[in-house]
């Protein structure tokens, strides 16, 4: 439900599922799910606003994504103020 645009962080998901401490359970669940179920991985990144995939491993696909979609992404960092989705 992350609309187009939008960035959440692990933790913000973490607490809609009641655990503010299972960020990284959250990142594993869109690591193994994600593609099964359409999951929009790309849209959550980590509390800082950067992307937490390393160089070769998926962040460049992460970030060409999110710039398609509008979301700059400069040095691998997100402006949260005028990214995250707060509608949750």
């Amino acid at each position: 439900m992350i609309p187009v645009g939008k960035v959440v962080t692990y933790g913000q998901i973490a607490q809609l599922a009641g655990n503010n401490k299972a960020a990284r359970q959250i990142s594993r669940i869109l690591h193994s799910s994600s593609e099964k179920y359409d999951l929009p991985w790309h849209r959550v990144i980590n509390s800082q606003g950067k992307i937490s995939l390393r160089p070769g491993d998926g962040f460049e696909m992460q970030k060409a994504i999110l710039q398609s979609e509008g979301i700059q992404v400069i040095t691998g960092r997100i402006d949260l103020k005028k990214f995250q989705w707060r509608n949750l």
